[in-house]
């Protein structure tokens, strides 16, 4: 692949919190159309190394290229406006906002004017949102604030859309629904970086992982093949 087929090209990333040093020279790529998995125990590094992508890490180092563009030194706002969507991890709606304005708040077409991710289309994805169109969003369930906030991310109409941990603390039920929606995402080409503590249906869903430990990348490559290595339980904790 040449690097205008990436969406992402990070070299040699450090990140600190004050004095405590988290990545320590990861690379990242993730190519057009491709989802990424990301895995590790909790204190790995994961969400750093996402907040590091997204411009949310003030202490970096190394060369972050997004979308062909030197992005190592993006604000989060620069960074969205290339492309990338985030559903962050505390869902991050606007509780005295409506379903339907906090989506619609967020509805712009995609970096070559795509418009395919519409009100109508999200209504359809997610039929639960349909019933609480003129709920706050703080009037609704942990599940249905999270497919408010994936909704919200597709009416951006993204390249790459960032999920981390999109089904923490969630009914089995909708976890199934979450993932019936990820695999939409990942049919319709948009690119996909996922965080989530469902090791086996992350590397289902994904087309390449990397595990990370103590800040390192001690695992990488296609999903198949990761899901296979004998060293993934140990560096799980599973």
């Amino acid at each position: 692949m040449t690097t205008n087929d990436f969406l992402v090209d990070a070299k040699g990333l450090h990140a600190w919190y004050a004095s405590s040093h988290v990545l320590h020279g990861i690379d990242l790529k993730i190519a057009r159309g491709q989802t990424m998995g990301l895995l590790g125990r909790n204190g790995m590094g994961k969400s750093t190394l996402i907040r590091t992508l997204l411009g949310h890490v003030t202490q970096r180092e190394g060369s972050i290229t997004l979308f062909g563009e030197d992005a190592s030194k993006f604000k989060p706002h620069q960074v969205a406006r290339l492309g990338v969507a985030y559903v962050p991890e505390g869902r991050g709606v606007f509780p005295n906002l409506t379903v339907r304005e906090n989506l619609l708040m967020s509805a712009r077409p995609g970096r070559d004017g795509r418009n395919d991710w519409t009100y109508d289309r999200v209504m359809k994805t997610f039929p639960r949102l349909t019933e609480r169109l003129t709920n706050l969003g703080n009037q609704l369930s942990g599940g249905e604030q999270q497919m408010l906030s994936i909704g919200r991310a597709l009416m951006t109409h993204p390249e790459l859309i960032i999920l981390d941990e999109a089904t923490e603390g969630l009914a089995p039920l909708i976890v199934n629904e979450i993932w019936n929606v990820i695999a939409d995402i990942r049919d319709s080409g948009i690119a996909t970086l996922i965080v989530d503590r469902d090791y086996r249906r992350v590397l289902a869903h994904s087309d390449q992982a990397i595990v990370l430990q103590k800040g390192l990348v001690e695992l990488s490559g296609p999903s198949e093949q990761v899901a296979l290595d004998p060293t993934l339980p140990k560096l799980l904790g599973v």
